[in-house]
């Protein structure tokens, strides 16, 4: 009886299984298949992308809606961003959004640009969850509450956010020159919306808005990840395919904006300290074959160190920085020039060269070095977009609003196929100074202008296109703690005395990501020695004693790899991401870096200037002088200790103090392998070829100084509330930090997991964030978390809260950190509150374990301390074990009173004082 049900209930699921595919089949149209991306239409017009990586572990759910600040009205501007926020307050079957992402351990946001917004989550790669976001994102398609009292709240917040970007002075000159340069299209505007549009959105008018554009029609689902297609299917048709779009149709008219009669200028004046100069052009949407020639030229231009502004202003000093930005759009964008001139240096002359050398790219075309150049760094940087399918999902987002997501292989073929005639064609038809934005208005008697064309019949484009052979999809890779102990090779090389932890898996791409670790000296050793280690680590790839910076960048680009250094304290850390074709070529690479570095004094100043450029921006941004305020204030070193908290004045000394000899006598005294060095490598490699390569090559480089890490012993934290005033800035920072004495390996450690977790930590859903942003509505920005040490000697711990606000919200800010600490230490936690953060804290470990570069860091650490996944093993089983008693006795043990924390506040405070409500706690 028993075998005849089990053989019946196999039955009745195969016949479910046949049944959902012949819905899916009756349903779903398979409608195009690209390089491993296969789009699928339903009935009522949404549109599905799949992207099966069997590697991933995680699943990336990603919708986008043909709906962004392009498409705003009169009296709108900010509305389609204003309404991704309020997409994320809710629906009657998800009435908490925040909450039940943060249950899920998943990582999501919304974003909104010019064309689309879009929505995404990652999550562990299970039924259940997948099952949930897409049920979740169908439902906020057209059931999202967009309710008054929500608004009420949610347009100070997107208020708080737009006046967080008012204190960036390039951000603020760009929006200006971006404005100055568009007469009436779009573009010209910030998605981040006007200020007055913002906070008097009628919600009649904010509701209509949804209804209009959040639609199956407008939208385009992406799953990408590991999971099963069929199902998948089915479950979208499921979810999705009841649902009816409004009777209106949508028409999208294009605005054309008209030639630009004559060179344009901007002037801002605003408290800064650091000076900018910038010039725009107008430029075919992404769709336009053109696009991808002024994208190569746009690489010519500014790349870092080969760019011809690069040299022309950094170069020469006369700049400390230089970035360009072009939007990949539907209707004609522009390309945009940013140049930072710190304020010892002539704005004027370097003005004057930045314009020069872009007049004279006529006569002075782009050669067939520099277009190889480009296109090799370009198409290095799309295959390794391409390789992550969890990060594809989203970058999508931008073609898919641009007209359709096969343009991202179209304009990789188009880079790829481009020639310098091209290149230079376009440079002549669109760098002219009559289509260039930069300042003042200047006449002339016999104006150019250039017509931006628009791109016809992207349907044509797009219809027929193939692209090449799909990348493999990757192993399905277990990521539970016992496989990834299981499948980690370790120990240490006999020659060299590298520690070493590898895990050979097959990735999509056949990528590897690895990391080599050099750790020598003491503390007396270390002491007086300045900012010489971390110079020393940044300038080793600025060149070789047999190659030059550029060769570098040309060989990496190559290769389709990455190296980058960093170091401090004794430290150094090499990051390697390539793949298993040029692994050797690249750790080759590498340890002529490591081994031979040229430290050349020219491209050291470069280091140097950019620096100085970047402390002078920040000696007016709150969030900085309150970070260095909060370090000042519990500083306990002597100055010389390497952990000795440095004033900015210090800093500014010690940068210039620093010289080619301090790097060479660096070098020679700390760089070496001894018994403390590692690497640790995941993906597609020979781990036997790794193993003999670092075993050979650095067995003659040594180091006679073994590591002992420096002691930092918990000491209680100063008790402090100051307020630094930062004037003319429009957004105000608050952070406070409360030091405590305890490590990885007490019992407290899981609950104090937890209690972090909902006290600060999640997708606004955490004590803070539910007070300031989610009911007061005064901060864009609000959270905090615990961090413990992993070291068990020192134990020096610490919590931290934050929030970016309004200066003029300060009191309120004041107010709800204080009575939510308090609330908090007096009522601990809900059986709610703590279900939801064990399942999300848990399945967030599970998606860090899916990512090789957080894996490794986790291997990395267990190899320096000695101890293995089961580590992490026994803390996830500690946290699924805990009570609410438990995580309340952690939070009474450990959290104190507002009062008790150091808290420092930067802001435009002049005009009213900081207010502590004493009134009763309810």
């Amino acid at each position: 009886m028993r075998k005849n049900s089990h053989l019946f209930r196999i039955a009745m699921t195969m016949l479910l299984c046949l049944s959902l595919s012949l819905i899916a089949n009756a349903q779903i149209k398979k409608v195009a298949s690209v390089e491993g991306i296969t789009e699928y239409s339903l009935d009522n017009g949404l549109k599905v992308l799949l992207f099966p990586d069997n590697s991933a572990q995680t699943i990336t759910v990603n919708i986008t809606y043909m709906v962004g600040s392009r498409h705003e009205g009169y009296g709108e501007k900010g509305m389609a961003h204003l309404l991704e926020h309020m997409v994320f307050k809710g629906t009657p079957n998800h009435p908490n959004i925040p909450e039940e992402l943060s249950a899920r351990g998943a990582r999501p946001n919304g974003t909104t640009w010019y064309d689309r917004t879009n929505y995404f989550e990652t999550f562990n790669a299970t039924d259940e969850n997948l099952d949930w976001a897409l049920d979740l994102e169908s439902d906020r398609m057209v059931n999202s509450y967009i309710a008054e009292k929500d608004l009420e709240s949610e347009f100070s917040v997107v208020r708080n956010e737009f006046e967080s970007g008012e204190n960036s002075p390039s951000r603020v000159l760009m929006q200006e020159v971006t404005s100055a340069a568009y007469l009436w299209h779009n573009y010209g505007q910030s998605t981040i919306g006007n200020k007055s549009d913002i906070e008097r959105v009628p919600i009649e008018r904010l509701q209509a808005f949804y209804k209009k554009y959040y639609r199956p029609d407008n939208a385009i689902l992406m799953v990408t990840g590991k999971f099963d297609t069929e199902k998948t299917l089915a479950l979208i048709e499921k979810k999705f395919g009841p649902l009816k779009n409004p009777a209106v149709e949508l028409k999208d008219i294009p605005t054309i904006e008209p030639e630009q009669d004559g060179e344009k200028r901007v002037t801002i004046n605003r408290v800064g300290d650091l000076q900018i100069v910038s010039a725009l052009y107008h430029v075919p949407a992404g769709s336009h074959e053109d696009a991808a020639a002024l994208a190569i030229a746009e690489q010519v231009l500014t790349d870092e160190p080969s760019g011809r502004l690069y040299k022309a202003l950094v170069d020469t000093q006369m700049a400390s920085g230089i970035w360009s930005f072009t939007p990949f759009t539907k209707e004609p964008s522009f390309l945009y020039m940013n140049v930072d001139v710190p304020s010892d240096k002539s704005l004027a002359e370097a003005e004057t060269v930045l314009l020069t050398t872009l007049d004279k790219l006529a006569d002075h075309p782009i050669t067939e070095a520099e277009l190889n150049r480009a296109k090799a760094n370009m198409l290095k940087r799309m295959d390794q977009i391409f390789r992550n399918s969890s990060y594809l999902g989203t970058y999508m987002s931008e073609f898919i609003g641009a007209g359709d997501w096969r343009l991202a292989f179209i304009f990789r073929d188009r880079i790829e196929e481009m020639t310098v005639d091209k290149v230079n064609a376009a440079i002549k038809k669109y760098f002219i100074p009559t289509n260039r934005t930069v300042g003042n208005f200047v006449p002339t008697k016999n104006p150019v202008r250039v017509g931006i064309p628009h791109t016809e019949n992207v349907e044509e484009l797009v219809a027929n296109y193939k692209g090449r052979e799909a990348m493999d999809a990757g192993e399905a890779f277990d990521v539970s703690y016992e496989n990834i102990q299981n499948t980690l090779q370790s120990g240490k090389l006999p020659n060299s005395s590298i520690e070493y932890g590898l895990i050979k898996k097959d990735n999509r791409g056949k990528t590897v990501n690895l990391t080599f670790n050099l750790r020598t000296g003491n503390v007396d050793q270390l002491m007086n020695k300045g900012l010489a280690a971390r110079y020393t680590a940044r300038m080793l790839n600025k060149g070789t004693k047999t190659k030059s910076r550029q060769d570098i960048e040309d060989k990496l680009s190559a290769l389709k790899s990455s190296v980058y250094f960093n170091g401090s304290n004794g430290r150094v850390t090499a990051s390697v991401n390539s793949t298993e074709e040029n692994l050797m070529e690249t750790l080759a690479l590498m340890t002529d870096m490591l081994k031979n570095p040229a430290f050349d004094a020219t491209e050291l100043e470069k280091l140097k200037t950019q620096d100085l450029a970047s402390l002078e921006e920040s000696k007016s941004e709150p969030q900085s002088v309150v970070s260095r305020q909060i370090g000042l204030l519990n500083n306990r070193y002597k100055k010389g200790h390497p952990l000795y908290s440095m004033t900015l004045d210090e800093e500014i000394a010690a940068i210039n103090a620093v010289n080619v000899a301090d790097l060479n006598t660096y070098y020679k005294d700390f760089y070496g392998v001894n018994d403390s060095a590692s690497i640790v490598a995941i993906g597609n490699m020979d781990e036997e070829a790794v193993k003999t390569y670092f075993d050979t090559s650095f067995a003659d480089f040594k180091s006679d100084k073994p590591y002992t890490e420096i002691s930092n012993k918990f000491q209680n934290s100063t008790s402090a509330n100051e307020k630094i005033i930062t004037p003319d800035k429009k957004n105000a920072f608050t952070l406070g930090v409360l030091s405590f004495e305890g490590s990885e390996y007490d019992d407290d450690y899981a609950a104090l997991q937890v209690a972090g977790e909902i006290f600060g930590g999640g997708f606004l859903n955490s004590r803070i964030a539910g007070r300031l942003r989610q009911k007061d509505g005064v901060s864009y920005g609000a959270g905090g978390n615990v961090g413990v040490d992993n070291n068990k000697d020192d134990k020096n711990s610490s919590m931290y809260i934050y929030a970016i606000y309004a200066p003029e919200n300060a009191a309120k800010v004041q107010q709800g950190f204080k009575e939510e600490i308090a609330r908090y230490i007096a009522e601990g936690i809900t059986e709610e509150e703590l279900k939801n953060a064990v399942s999300g804290w848990v399945q967030e470990q599970n998606v860090s374990r899916a990512k090789d570069n957080e894996l490794a860091r986790v291997i990395s650490t267990n190899l320096y301390l000695d101890r293995d996944m089961m580590f992490q093993k026994n803390v996830e089983k500690q946290v699924e074990k805990l009570t609410v008693e438990d995580v309340n006795k952690v939070i009474k043990k450990y959290f104190k009173n507002f009062e008790n924390w150091t808290v420092v506040n930067g802001g435009d405070f002049d005009n009213f004082e900081i207010k502590q409500d004493d009134k009763k706690i309810d």
